[in-house]
């Protein structure tokens, strides 16, 4: 009985604090709240954009500490594999460039190029290994003869140095 007595008064204790808040208006919005999304009380909801990254030419970002090649390419043994697995036949050429270590801390496989008007999937060839990779191709202003700019990961996918300029073959699926 003593036991059924404390678990009332406990029961009867909860539902008034929840009658009170409902009178004060607690944990419900706000008109004006609720015409901006918010509830009261509550910081405002930091929007975050999602967007649907490639499961081969996407990575997360390097750790702050990173300082190596190694440590700054994060993408992963599968994904490696994936982007240099033979490409389909039917590719379109749409030339060769001059490319230079992009911005080593931009995780993925990519490429920016003045040889495309929009994003898209692509595929990278080094001439002079036979190594190519799928990445993304970014456009960015300039002549199709400008230089472009590559990803670290990818860079070391088709076996070219990260310091020096080396020509590669830009092509997208046929």
């Amino acid at each position: 009985m003593k036991h059924f007595l404390i678990l009332l008064s406990l029961g009867l204790g909860l539902s008034a604090c929840g009658a009170v808040s409902d009178r004060l208006g607690l944990g419900k919005p706000r008109a004006a709240d609720a015409a901006m999304g918010g509830a009261v009380g509550m910081p405002e909801a930091v929007k975050v954009e999602q967007t649907v990254l490639d499961p081969v030419t996407s990575a997360p970002p390097p750790p702050p500490a990173a300082r190596t090649a190694e440590a700054l390419d994060t993408t992963t043994a599968a994904q490696r594999a994936a982007a240099t697995a033979p490409a389909a036949q039917g590719a379109r050429v749409l030339g060769k460039t001059v490319v230079s270590l992009g911005s080593a801390t931009e995780p993925g496989l990519w490429i920016k190029t003045p040889l495309v008007q929009t994003e898209m999937q692509g595929r990278v060839t080094n001439p002079a290994t036979g190594q190519s990779s799928t990445v993304v191709l970014i456009p960015i202003p300039g002549p199709a003869t400008a230089g472009s700019r590559m990803s670290l990961a990818a860079l070391r996918l088709i076996g070219a140095s990260l310091t020096d300029l080396t020509t590669v073959e830009v092509s997208t699926p046929g």
